[in-house]
């Protein structure tokens, strides 16, 4: 499928419910989820929790998919070009999408993106604030 034809959309889990979610999720008729959390789970919220997680989208009818490829909470290089962002998370993102492993782990979501109607997932609301925003920016 072409690039400009291929439409990805990404979530945050928040502190949603299941329920919740699952109606988001169901809103843009999603059909796969691919979880880009380094680590995938979360003590404030179990329920994102990848094995618990993974049953919820089971009895959705959604494949989960996890690629750590795509994981953030990457540490900047010392010898990073990408100076001028100002956190470091964005900046050890940056410097990390420069290596073959991250443009792999583009290549596979785009792959799942022509296969069926995918999101990706990290646990931020926010997508401007959270390392998906650089993944959509290489996307587009």
């Amino acid at each position: 499928m072409d690039a400009a034809q291929r439409t990805i959309y990404t979530i945050g889990h928040s502190t949603r419910t299941m329920d919740e979610f699952l109606a988001m999720l169901r809103s843009f008729s999603i059909t796969r989820l691919v979880d880009v959390r380094h680590f995938p789970g979360s003590r404030k919220f179990p329920q994102f929790n990848k094995e618990a997680l993974c049953q919820s989208l089971e009895d959705a009818n959604i494949k989960y998919e996890h690629l750590v490829s795509l994981g953030g909470r990457r540490k900047p290089q010392v010898d990073s070009e990408n100076t001028a962002w100002r956190h470091p998370a964005f900046r050890g993102y940056a410097d990390y999408m420069e290596t073959p492993a991250f443009k792999e782990g583009v290549l596979q979501l785009e792959q799942f993106g022509d296969e069926a109607t995918t999101v990706y997932m990290c646990s931020e609301a926010v997508w401007w604030r959270c390392h998906r925003s650089l993944i959509s920016d290489y996307l587009k």
